[in-house]
């Protein structure tokens, strides 16, 4: 659900397989690609695809409406791009940039948390493309907030078969088991995934924790920042990681007063803005943390 540089899940060794799948993708790019420098390329190879629709002879949208379609895509304005493509014949190519629009609109509605928004935009995105479907943990983080607990147990764990070694796709289906109906604690604990290739700081010691077998002060440590007096980026998105894990497992042993005390710390205190640290942001504001 996370790495260091954009907050995508998965580990540094797999994470282009993760996100990378056949139906997915535009000539081999991903459609889940969160950070800046992917958005562009996303943006750019889009219009190299679509400007060949032309030479195709495609006439699923006149010149003018793909002109507005394009210079909306480029602009960002997601919710423009949706409604210009309403109706859009399927297998035209312009499917797949209305596909691109509402995942990306999905994910700015899960930012501002608007989550049942999010689900409804993510959920047109898989009747697109439903082969995806074990790709898009987001919807199982969205999933959590909404309290849909059971569809998130599910999501996650159609995830884990894409995506074997990541401690947080274990987590969050620990943190839906639990709420689950019927769901308790010892149950999760007794089920949580097995990962043993994850090897992002603190992810080994976040694991051993909901497991039972580690503690609070394990995560920490593993978190801890050098003593030179200097936060470097990578040290702050350390402590976002272990105080936003530390923060749901808190909510999942029902200490709720703990649980705010850490969210603060990865929401504000070591604010970061990748997906994960988002992820905190949107945690903190519908848990009523300032």
């Amino acid at each position: 659900m996370s790495i260091a540089t954009d907050g995508r899940l998965g580990s540094d060794s797999n994470r282009e397989q993760i996100l990378i799948s056949e139906t997915g993708a535009l000539y081999e790019l991903p459609f889940f690609v969160l950070s800046l420098d992917m958005k562009r390329s996303l943006t750019i190879l889009l219009i190299a695809i679509l400007s060949s629709c032309s030479a195709a002879k495609d006439d699923s949208l006149k010149e003018e409406e793909a002109k507005k379609v394009m210079d909306a895509y480029q602009a960002e304005k997601f919710s423009q791009v949706i409604e210009l493509t309403k109706g859009i014949e399927k297998g035209s190519p312009w499917e797949r940039v209305r596909a691109a629009s509402l995942q990306q609109r999905g994910i700015e509605r899960f930012f501002v948390a608007d989550i049942e928004g999010s689900i409804a935009d993510f959920d047109s995105f898989l009747a697109i493309f439903p082969q995806e479907d074990p790709h898009h943990w987001q919807r199982g983080l969205a999933y959590y907030y909404a309290e849909e607990y059971e569809k998130g147990k599910a999501q996650f764990e159609r995830h884990q078969t894409v995506n074997t070694q990541d401690v947080e796709n274990a987590v969050w289906h620990f943190l839906c088991a639990v709420r689950a109906p019927g769901g308790d604690v010892k149950a999760a604990q007794k089920n949580l995934i097995p990962i043993e290739g994850d090897s992002r700081v603190p992810m080994a010691e976040v694991h051993d924790l909901f497991a039972g077998r580690g503690t609070v002060e394990d995560v920490m440590a593993a978190a801890k920042p050098n003593n030179d007096n200097t936060l470097s980026e990578q040290e702050k998105n350390h402590l976002c990681y272990a105080h936003l894990y530390l923060a749901l497992y808190f909510e999942a042993m029902g200490d709720d007063e703990k649980m705010k005390e850490h969210i603060r710390k990865a929401a504000v205190d070591y604010k970061m803005d990748h997906y994960m640290g988002k992820c905190a942001q949107v945690h903190a504001k519908l848990r009523g943390v300032e």
